[in-house]
């Protein structure tokens, strides 16, 4: 039996899994960290803390010969270190939103058309070529200093095994990468003035990047989005991965390059080797959720409040919910989005207010779900990891708006999974991400869409989406 080490670093916790070459899980724990938010809209990590915690979550699972080790972790973020490889100020992390102007400006430099059949992406807050501009412009003596820079799991590898080096998955999501060649994009470098020489080399997810001092083979990892989806068995074409946490991603594995021209969906590489894939994101999933529970019902648990929720008919007699509490990304790139309850009457009840949000979470997640479509996708059913995949009732509705079945992985640490199968690539406990997926991912079980549904859910779509155009113009950021 090899043991495989995955690690997740994520925004609030490093996640670790040890995983037999059978799929089976040994171990697992997490080990959590604070997160800084030293004005509104900002959030920022000292990376020295996502190393303590690695160590302290290697510790604690014990293993003292792993075959191989992998990575993953939050993405976006990003990590500047000067000559000598120390951190020059805390990571600016990927829900940071002060770089608004950076964006715009960004998108004036390269131009918004070829900026997005570069990169595959159009400027967003999150993204992480925004930031070292924002450096440049507000801390110029930090910026000054920089030498290198790096994302978030790849400085827990410079901790690991002393490389600078990243993922094309992972380098995708800076803005900085020419997705479809796989190559960082000189043409966008250029037109930022950004210095090449400060990026880490580029890999392909399962090569190694890397020995620990022990001489375990460090795979070179993904970022969370690809690496869950590997856990998931979503390696190429065929089923959606539907990731139910704080915020909700619907991706999908594409058979070549392709982008959305007005970049409403994603478009990374995947951490499948010549892969790639495309995904829409809502911020607040699950995280719609843990809101309407901690103002509505503080004490409640999750499983009371949706218990409630299902004594309401579907449509929640016109009751609709818009989950834009941190702006959002997909279908609207809009930060200053917001979100609202309307249709309330005074036979709504605290179990109305789950069922709509519920709802209206699904009806987020289908319009990403109709985008992909619009590259080619063809789903016949999603998988679906996260928090929110615990709730019986809302995969049902999920699965009723989207019309799809939906299947739950027997393994729910998808991005550490996904890591850990890296890792037995890169020790070559198999082949190939193909081999590694076959070998360990299995699924349980299918959530049908309910006929009775779909209907109620159809006109509670168009009310949904009839909701931002009209409200647009009511935000204030």
């Amino acid at each position: 039996m090899h043991a495989l080490i995955g690690l997740d670093v994520g925004t609030t916790a490093v996640k670790a899994l040890a995983v037999g070459d059978d799929g089976a899980i040994l171990a697992r724990c997490e080990v959590s960290y604070p997160l800084s938010t030293p004005r509104p809209g900002w959030a920022e990590q000292d990376p020295e803390d996502w190393w303590r915690a690695t160590e302290q979550a290697l510790a604690q699972l014990g293993v003292d010969e792993p075959a191989g080790i992998g990575l993953s972790g939050q993405m976006h973020g990003l990590v500047a270190l000067d000559s000598a490889d120390r951190v020059i100020r805390p990571a600016i992390l990927w829900n940071d939103g002060r770089t608004a102007a950076e964006c715009a400006e960004i998108e004036e430099k390269v131009g918004l058309d070829n900026l997005i059949a570069r990169t595959g992406n159009r400027a967003l807050t999150g993204f992480t070529a925004p930031k070292l501009l924002w450096l440049r412009r507000h801390e110029p003596d930090n910026y000054g200093r920089i030498e290198r820079i790096m994302l978030p799991k790849d400085y827990v590898r410079l901790r690991l095994c002393g490389e600078h080096a990243i993922d094309v998955a992972d380098a995708s999501g800076t803005l900085l990468l020419d997705v479809a060649r796989r190559r960082w994009s000189e043409e966008v470098l250029d037109a930022l003035e950004l210095d090449p020489d400060w990026l880490p080399r580029l890999l392909e997810s399962p090569e190694v990047s890397g020995e620990t001092p022990d001489g375990v083979p460090v795979a070179a990892g993904a970022g969370d989005q690809a690496a869950g989806a590997l856990g998931v068995g979503v390696d190429r074409p065929g089923p959606l991965s539907i990731a139910l946490g704080t915020s909700g991603v619907v991706f999908a594995a594409l058979p070549a390059f392709a982008a959305d021209k007005r970049a409403r969906v994603h478009a990374f590489c995947h951490a499948v080797p010549g892969g790639w894939h495309a995904m829409g994101v809502m911020l607040s999933a699950a995280g719609s959720l843990q809101w309407l529970r901690d103002v509505a019902a503080p004490g409640v648990g999750f499983g009371e409040l949706v218990g409630e929720a299902a004594g309401w008919e579907p449509g929640v007699e016109g009751l609709t919910f818009l989950p834009y509490l941190a702006g959002e990304r997909t279908p609207h790139a809009d930060p200053d989005a917001r979100g609202s309850f309307t249709g309330l009457s005074l036979r709504h009840d605290r179990g109305a207010l789950t069922r709509a949000v519920l709802e209206g979470v699904a009806y987020g997640l289908r319009d990403s779900l109709d985008l992909l479509r619009e590259l080619g996708v063809t789903p016949e059913r999603g998988r679906v990891s996260g928090g929110g995949a615990r709730s019986e009732l809302w995969l049902r509705i999920i699965a009723s708006v989207l019309e799809l079945p939906l299947e739950r992985p027997v393994v729910e640490e998808g991005a550490a999974y996904g890591a850990a199968l890296l890792g037995g690539v890169a020790a070559g406990v198999w082949p190939d991400t193909a081999a590694a997926v076959a070998a360990s991912v299995e699924v349980r079980g299918d959530i049908e869409p309910e006929p009775s549904w779909i209907d109620a859910y159809a006109e509670g779509r168009e009310r949904f989406r009839a909701l931002y155009p009209a409200l647009r113009g009511h935000y204030t950021s």
